[in-house]
């Protein structure tokens, strides 16, 4: 597993709103039986109910996806197998959306 990893969302549930998460935990503490993750979200669920600081928009799969930092969650590592892609690319847009959620700046 590496950080920044993208994952389908397995969960029937929430699979239509949510249809992938994103590993965001650093690989130093892989030893954990969990991993921390950010879900994508439909940003044509969500209309104007954005926040550019927090909730930046990703275009992965050739779908418009909002990077859901409020919803952060962990998930048993053990679910999450073959990643499907990568936000490596977005990874200082990843971790100022963070910073923005904790510090408000």
């Amino acid at each position: 597993m590496r950080q920044f990893d993208v994952y389908a969302n397995t969960s029937s549930a929430t699979r239509d709103a949510y249809p992938f998460i994103v590993d965001i935990q650093s690989n130093v503490i892989a030893q954990i039986s969990t991993r921390i993750v950010i879900p994508l979200g439909r940003k044509s669920a969500f209309g104007s109910m954005t926040m550019d600081d927090l909730t930046p928009v990703v275009t992965y799969d050739g779908e418009e996806l909002l990077l859901l930092v409020p919803q952060i969650a962990s998930v048993p590592a053990r679910i999450l197998k073959d990643p499907i892609g990568s936000l490596s690319h977005m990874r200082d847009d990843i971790i100022s959306a963070l910073d923005f959620a904790i510090t408000g700046t």
